[in-house]
C-alpha cells in the first residue's frame, strides 16, 4: 500500500471512532471511556509514523513542503496535549465531552488540510514507487509507534526516531497491566 493511501486509511479509521462518540449518549461513560482509549491509540500510531517516516521524507525530497510540515507538526503537538489529558480524565468529568469535541474539530481540520493540499503535492513530487516504499516503511512504523500520548517527547528526527520506539514498548507494556487489573 502507497504511502498516501494507508495514512488517508488512517484518517477514515479516525473518522469512524468520531462519528461513533457523536452518537453517544450522555449517560454512556463506559463507552465513551472506550472509544477514547480507541482514539488515543489510533491518533498516537497515526502521528508517531508520519512524524518518523512520513514528514522527513517530505521535508527532504518535496520542495516548498516546509510550511505545510511545520504546520502539520504543530496540529499534532496541539492534538497530542489533548490526547494527554483525556487519557486521564473521567468521562463523567464536566469538560470531557467539551475537550473531546475540540479534539475532534482540531484533527478533522488537520485531515482535511493534509488530504486537500499536502498529499496531492507529495504524489506529483515523489511519484509511485517512492510512495509505495514509504509506506511499507510507514507500516513497519505502526508495529512500533507509541500507542499513548507523549507530548513532550520530540516529533522530528533524530530525537524522535530514538524516543518512538522506546515509547511503544512502554505503552504496550502498561496496557497489558491495565488489561490485566481490568481483567481481574
Amino acid at each position: 500500500m502507497d504511502a498516501i493511501t494507508l495514512l488517508r486509511a488512517d484518517h477514515k479509521t479516525v473518522r469512524g471512532l468520531f462519528t461513533q462518540f457523536g452518537k453517544l449518549g450522555d449517560r454512556a461513560e463506559k463507552s465513551k471511556r472506550e472509544l477514547v482509549d480507541k482514539i488515543i491509540e489510533e491518533l498516537s500510531i497515526h502521528a508517531s509514523i508520519e512524524e518518523t517516516v512520513f514528514y522527513p521524507a517530505i521535508r527532504k525530497e518535496v520542495e516548498d513542503a516546509d510550511d505545510e510540515v511545520l504546520e502539520s507538526l504543530e496540529e499534532h503537538h496541539v492534538a497530542k496535549w489533548l490526547l494527554s489529558e483525556l487519557d486521564g480524565m473521567d468521562p463523567g468529568h464536566e469538560r470531557f465531552d467539551a475537550k473531546v469535541t475540540v479534539l475532534i474539530e482540531s484533527v478533522k481540520h488537520h485531515m482535511t488540510e493534509e488530504e486537500e493540499e499536502l498529499f496531492p503535492t507529495v504524489r506529483q513530487a515523489l511519484g509511485r514507487k517512492r510512495l509505495q516504499e514509504l509506506g511499507e516503511q510507514l507500516e513497519q512504523a505502526k508495529k512500533i509507534a507509541p500507542t499513548r500520548p507523549h507530548p513532550r517527547s520530540p516529533d522530528e528526527p533524530p530525537g524522535n526516531l530514538a524516543v518512538a520506539p522506546a515509547a511503544g514498548l512502554a505503552d504496550k507494556a502498561l496496557r497489558a497491566v491495565r488489561g490485566r487489573r481490568r481483567a481481574g
